[in-house]
């Protein structure tokens, strides 16, 4: 063991905590909780104890940790080649980028950092092809409700006040429309739209699935005024609903034109990606953006080896999907009347609640489950790929335990 791994080992919870509170910027709500180590979807603390892990680091560490294909990946390329920038090629980005256009429909790929580093490209791709057609033509249709990144541009479009007060004056010419209102969405898409930003799945929004039929018109109406359709599948996609994207839970695909994604492609290495047919693809040009970080060897390399196991996962996503859903259902629901629905597609998973949902998480972490409450009364489901139904039986029976404190 290294000096500083033992450093770290020989660490009480509460020293390693009170280090940070002292040091890092304080701008986390962090659980009062020390991970060291983790083996598929099990973490461990500093003192041994086991975690079943239900956020998986908020839907990135999708296949668990510790998995031998992406073990080997990572120790492998990290003796080889790390990082060039952009200045160069690397072998793995060429391969990664046509793997994710074949299973998304898309063209072209951009790699970057995170979700939030997506959005931002996603922007400046719809800015750059409505100012190509015009002057005026600068204005982008997002939901209320929606999550779209912590950037100021991609806080412009969230559709969540509390994220966007602290920072306002933001970039102009967002229109917030309700989800599922029609009626709205056309009347907000007009000569002046230059895209149109759609989360399939809000995800901090409460884990609220959009209707093919909503989604559909928003693609109708991106063609009808020449503007361009941004689905947002950063918690969403790449295989967290038992597709590779959400937008192919429809039948036919509602296709957009950009497709930013991010959380799970490099299983814990930061890795983004802006996926775009050619009609939006043309509009950046040349010079117009980049990432000195972004597609490196590194996260290439593990995002690659990701889509070769994410192929044979898909359709036990949905099973186990499928069972978690049912068995809430089943034997939760009937018993807490406070439990108002259970939702969601594949792995990604939202349980909403009457009541504040903090109390749950924190007797659910006690008792060796980890999860968290998003939009203050929606539990937030987004395990691993990897997990069965046993892992959702070992779940569920936490959950009972810790849902039988709440009183009403």
């Amino acid at each position: 063991m290294s000096e500083t791994n033992g450093a770290v080992a020989a660490s009480s919870a509460q020293s390693v905590i009170d280090l940070e509170k002292q040091h890092v910027l304080q701008n986390y709500g962090r659980y009062p909780l020390v991970l060291e180590r983790g083996d598929g979807p099990y973490m461990f603390d500093l003192d041994g104890k086991r975690y079943l892990d239900f956020i998986a680091g908020i839907g990135v560490n999708a296949l668990g940790q510790n998995h031998p294909r992406i073990v080997a990946a990572i120790t492998d390329q990290a003796s080889r080649l790390i990082h060039t920038s952009n200045l160069f090629y690397n072998v793995y980005q060429g391969p990664l980028a046509a793997r994710i256009a074949e299973v998304s429909g898309l063209d072209r790929v951009f790699f970057c950092n995170s979700g939030t580093e997506a959005t931002e490209g996603s922007l400046k791709m719809i800015k750059a092809h409505g100012k190509d057609r015009s002057p005026s033509k600068f204005e982008i249709v997002a939901l209320e409700n929606s999550f779209h990144g912590r950037t100021l541009g991609a806080l412009a479009i969230t559709g969540q006040p509390k994220y966007r007060k602290d920072f306002e004056p933001l970039m102009p010419g967002a229109r917030f429309v309700p989800a599922e209102d029609i009626a709205a969405l056309e009347a907000a898409v007009n000569e002046n739209t230059a895209g149109i930003c759609i989360e399939w799945i809000q995800g901090e929004g409460g884990v609220v699935p959009l209707s093919d039929a909503y989604c559909r018109r928003a693609r109708e109406l991106a063609d009808q005024y020449d503007a361009l359709l941004c689905f947002d599948e950063i918690q969403c996609g790449v295989g967290r609903t038992g597709t590779y994207f959400a937008y192919q839970l429809a039948q036919p695909a509602v296709m957009p034109d950009i497709m930013t994604a991010a959380k799970p492609v490099a299983c814990g290495i930061p890795l983004g990606i802006l996926a775009a047919n050619e009609r939006a693809a043309k509009s950046i040009r040349p010079g117009m953006h980049g990432s000195t970080f972004g597609g490196n060897a590194l996260a290439t390399r593990v995002g690659l080896e990701f889509f070769n196991i994410l192929e044979d996962l898909l359709p036990s996503i949905t099973r186990v999907g499928d069972y978690f859903r049912a068995q809430a259902r089943e034997k939760l629901a009937p018993k807490y009347p406070f439990i108002k629905e259970v939702r969601g597609y594949g792995l990604m998973i939202g349980i909403e609640l009457t009541i504040s949902g903090g109390d749950i998480v924190t007797k659910a972490r006690d008792l060796g489950l980890l999860l968290n409450c998003t939009h203050e009364t929606v539990l937030r489901f987004l395990p691993p790929y990897i997990i069965t139904e046993q892992h959702v039986d070992e779940a569920i029976a936490i959950l009972d335990q810790a849902m039988a404190t709440q009183t009403l």
